[in-house]
């Protein structure tokens, strides 16, 4: 499916959003960006809470409402309490888009987050854009976030985390790969950014298989990869889809070694996957291996104060990265907000400036070029062993 069409049902949407800025702006309680002076910050979140992609919004539900409870606690930004809106938009594209123009038209946000996947998110893009909305997305796909003046990002960019594929394929002398990807927004892109990174390696990619989100046989598209006899094999996915991908793979015998996406950073692929998962390898955020990471590390506080916190407030349940893509996402809002104010340009710029922001997902510098800010070491290299993520190196 060419990422276009993803557009086709929003029409209507991106029809209201036309209105959205005069309507915003027509408050007499609002400044020159957009945003009250005084009372509640309103915070807007768009996840994807059922669905497809209901083992990333969940969690990052929680991971947000535990951020703005504990800057609450704190006394708020700059003396003024958040107030969080969130909209379930059941993981689908329409959903999306339609919540982002309630937040904006109707409740007259200050700022939203979200989507919780690539999809949903290039369906919120261009309304954040048209009416001068600050969007920080959870989702990983670069087109998210490339060209963009309005939209930033948390989760590791789909580029650094096939560098890193690529970087190990050359380690291992791998020249062909097959890849098994998502067929939604998550996986647009994918194959096309393993060719251009490989070549330099002459690593091509000789096979490309799609599934959808929902998919729960994987019989076909894994004979086709074992048929193609690559190298190394990619299944680029979230659970729990990537996790029967990866049963399926196992099933089938396939020798060749398996590599995952950072779709697949919570407990809900390695209890879907099981023993099938032992073995595979995937380039994660630190949080996967948090307990793994010397004391040094810069990001090692932050990692477990947010791991204690989160378990504490939820029954002893342990955070995913997506929860981390939530919580980066209020601590850089609020931040941003701290310093800016609630006027929306100036919230945007300060976004676009922020350096060295130590955060669960990685180190965030951004600037005009980059609204993602983070590198290829944001992510290490681990494998799966009896269960549990591993590095595989020491990490940097």
């Amino acid at each position: 499916m060419k990422l276009r069409t993803r557009w086709s049902g929003l029409a209507t949407a991106l029809a209201l959003s036309v209105l959205v800025a005069g309507c915003s702006e027509s408050k007499s309680t609002n400044n020159a960006g957009g945003g009250a002076s005084t009372g509640p910050v309103k915070m807007g979140a768009v996840l994807d809470i059922t669905g497809a992609g209901a083992s990333l919004g969940v969690t990052e539900r929680k991971s947000i409402e535990l951020a703005v409870k504990q800057l609450n606690d704190k006394g708020g930004v700059g003396g003024r309490q958040l107030q969080l809106i969130t909209e379930d938009n059941q993981s689908t594209e329409d959903g999306a888009a339609k919540a982002i123009n309630k937040l904006v038209s109707q409740d007259q946000v200050d700022i939203v987050l979200g989507a919780s996947r690539t999809g949903p998110s290039l369906a919120m893009r261009p309304i954040a854009e048209s009416s001068k909305m600050p969007m920080i997305s959870l989702a990983a796909s670069k087109a998210i976030i490339d060209g963009s003046q309005w939209v930033f990002k948390t989760a590791q960019n789909d580029a650094v985390v096939i560098a890193q594929m690529i970087d190990l394929a050359k380690q291992r002398g791998w020249k062909t790969i097959g890849l098994a990807r998502d067929a939604s927004g998550f996986g647009e892109g994918v194959a096309e950014g393993m060719t251009d990174q490989g070549k330099s390696g002459g690593i091509s990619v000789i096979r490309i298989e799609k599934f959808a989100p929902d998919a729960t046989d994987f019989t076909a598209q894994m004979v086709n990869l074992r048929s193609a006899n690559a190298d190394a094999n990619v299944i680029w996915g979230i659970p729990p889809a990537a996790a029967l991908a990866q049963r399926a793979y196992r099933q089938l015998g396939i020798a060749s070694p398996v590599l995952q996406s950072h779709g697949i950073g919570n407990q809900a692929f390695l209890d879907t996957a099981g023993a099938s998962a032992d073995g595979l390898l995937a380039p994660l955020g630190r949080i996967n291996v948090a307990d793994q990471l010397p004391a040094d590390n810069p990001q090692k506080k932050v990692l477990t104060d947010f791991i204690d916190n989160y378990r504490k407030a939820y029954g002893g349940e342990q955070p995913s990265a997506f929860a981390g893509y939530g919580y980066d996402a209020v601590n850089l809002a609020a931040e941003a907000i701290g310093k800016a104010g609630t006027n929306k340009q100036a919230v945007r710029d300060y976004l676009e400036g922020v350096k060295n922001h130590v955060g669960v997902s990685g180190v965030f510098t951004m600037s005009p070029q980059d609204h993602s800010g983070l590198t290829k070491d944001a992510v290490v290299m681990t494998t799966v062993a009896n269960g549990k993520f591993t590095l595989m190196s020491k990490p940097g």
